[in-house]
């Protein structure tokens, strides 16, 4: 009684390795823009709860300036827009940040944060 082999050729194995290295360069591209929308959240946040009834002015004033402090480039102040719901004080912003992977080959990723969600 024989019995085949079983397992992964050599071939197979190249092949699994070159998808994973490529999905892993893919993610360590992509991390960053990720790293920086979440900071851009958070700063939202923290200056909606701090500026209640500030001005619209004071309010792009106190983000530009935690901007600062947290290395935000892709979003300044004037991009914030700024209205009130109810007696809540409601900051977004949209934005698209481009990233090029390969050569010619790159991803753009709309972003949308807002103080109330």
């Amino acid at each position: 009684m024989r019995r085949n082999q079983l397992g992964v050729s050599l071939g197979g194995l190249l092949i699994v390795c070159v998808i994973l290295i490529a999905l892993a360069m893919v993610g360590l591209k992509l991390a960053p823009s990720y790293i920086e929308f979440f900071t851009i959240k958070k700063t939202i946040n923290a200056v909606s709860q701090e500026k209640g009834g500030a001005t619209v002015a004071d309010i792009r004033k106190s983000f530009d300036q935690r901007a600062t402090i947290d290395d935000i480039s892709t979003v300044k102040g004037s991009d914030l827009e700024v209205t009130k719901e109810g007696s809540a004080l409601v900051i977004s912003v949209t934005y698209r940040k481009e990233i090029p992977l390969f050569s010619n080959l790159g991803v753009y990723i709309d972003f949308y944060a807002a103080s109330k969600e």
